[in-house]
């Protein structure tokens, strides 16, 4: 009986890994071929008298009505320029990172095959975490000044924000900035459904992203995945006893949703938290909805959060 037993696991497992195989094996025969433009380069070589021709190759670059004083300051300042050449040690070629997005890419276009193949273009922005990789259709800008490592010394922000400010940051910053145009936003502001909507992001990057860790997808450290972990019941019991999921006080967000260097259950655990719990909870439920019900990814993508909650059967682990 037990070797029966034994034998219909072994045979489950085979399928699974047949079926993996499969779908790794069609991702891999879809033709990407990226091609990327350094435009930081183009930038900090020119001279001053290169503006112009700079600008007629580069129009988006060059919002209307910015002086040309402006940019030429940037060419010219030695700080602007010692950012530059760090990043140009850091980045000489962009051959590894064009590779994994192609990769990426494959993906993509599995899933979503009206994906249209971008053209990536590097640059040195305006150190602006909020914006370090946009995908615009046509388009997939990178501003690899947001990539050089935390311990970098031009980084002055908090450590909370740092500790995404690595390389291996670049591939799921490009699925949250597709998922915007995936995911339709949430139809309310409770706390559920803004859960729901990063869990859906966040699920997104399970299955473009299959060799990341979950620390890398949502941009945890390894311990804070850990803790999320063993303190799951307890968030969801705080949620519940406090009767916060069906809330829409605007300052749920900031306590359990956004960027943060820890949650605020206004406890003594706080310090010890991650910020985003809701997030990872999100993340948890859109996991446990995909495990019970036969769903497309790009269905479940414009289900409301209320009826995915519902059918998502979703328990927390136990500690």
């Amino acid at each position: 009986m037990v070797k029966y037993f034994l034998g219909i696991l072994l045979s489950l497992f085979l399928f699974s890994c047949n079926q993996k195989s499969k779908v790794e094996k069609a991702i891999e025969e879809i033709p990407v071929e990226i091609k990327v433009d350094r435009f930081d380069k183009a930038f900090f070589e020119s001279k001053s008298n290169d503006l112009a021709s700079l600008k007629a190759e580069y129009p988006f670059f060059f919002p209307e009505g910015v002086d040309d004083k402006v940019w030429i300051d940037k060419m010219q300042n030695k700080d602007w320029r010692a950012l530059y050449n760090e990043v140009q040690k850091k980045y000489p070629n962009f051959d590894k990172q064009a590779t994994a997005i192609e990769e990426l890419f494959k993906h993509l276009k599995y899933y979503f095959p009206k994906t249209i193949t971008p053209k990536v273009y590097t640059v040195i922005a305006e150190m602006d975490y909020k914006n370090k990789a946009i995908y615009a259709n046509d388009k997939l800008i990178i501003a690899l000044e947001m990539y050089l490592g935390k311990e970098v010394k031009f980084y002055t922000d908090a450590e909370y924000l740092k500790q995404n400010f690595e390389e291996r940051q670049m591939m799921p910053d490009i699925v949250s900035s597709f998922s915007f145009r995936k995911i339709p936003p949430p139809t309310d502001k409770t706390l559920l459904s803004n859960m729901i909507y990063y869990g859906k992001e966040l699920y997104l990057k399970d299955v473009l992203l299959p060799d990341y860790t979950d620390a890398e997808k949502i941009g945890y450290q390894p311990e804070q995945i850990i803790w999320c972990q063993e303190n799951e019941s307890y968030i969801w019991r705080f949620f519940i006893d406090e009767n916060l999921l069906f809330d829409s006080d605007s300052k749920l967000d900031n306590r359990f949703i956004n960027l943060a260097p820890f949650s605020k259950f206004y406890l003594e655990i706080d310090n010890e938290s991650p910020g985003r719990v809701g997030q990872w909870v999100g993340w948890q439920i859109v996991r446990s909805f995909m495990k019970n019900n036969e769903v497309s990814l790009q269905d479940m993508l414009k289900m409301n959060a209320n009826e995915l909650f519902e059918k998502s059967k979703y328990k927390p682990k136990k500690p």
